[in-house]
C-alpha cells in the first residue's frame, strides 16, 4: 500500500506542490523507509501466529470489554 505525501492545507502551497508535480520538478512518492514498512506489515501477523488460540479470545475479549465499556 503507497500512501503519498501529506498535502499542505495553505492554498498556495498546495498550489505550487500540484504545479511542480505536473511539470516533473516534485515527484508524489512514498517517503517511508522501505524496510520500516515491511517489518510494520508484518509485526501483527507474526505476533498472533505464536499464540495460542486461547490466548487470542482472551486478548479479543479484553478488547471488546474495553472497548463496550463492560467488565470482563
Amino acid at each position: 500500500m503507497a500512501k503519498t505525501p501529506k498535502r499542505p492545507r495553505d492554498v498556495n502551497q498546495l498550489a505550487k506542490l500540484i504545479t511542480d508535480i505536473a511539470t516533473g520538478d516534485a515527484d508524489e512518492t512514498d517517503t517511508r523507509d522501505p524496510a520500516a514498512v515491511a517489518m510494520g506489515s508484518k509485526g501483527g501477523k507474526a505476533r498472533a501466529s505464536k499464540m495460542t488460540p486461547e490466548r487470542r479470545t482472551e486478548i479479543a475479549k479484553a478488547a471488546a470489554a474495553k472497548r463496550w465499556g463492560k467488565a470482563p
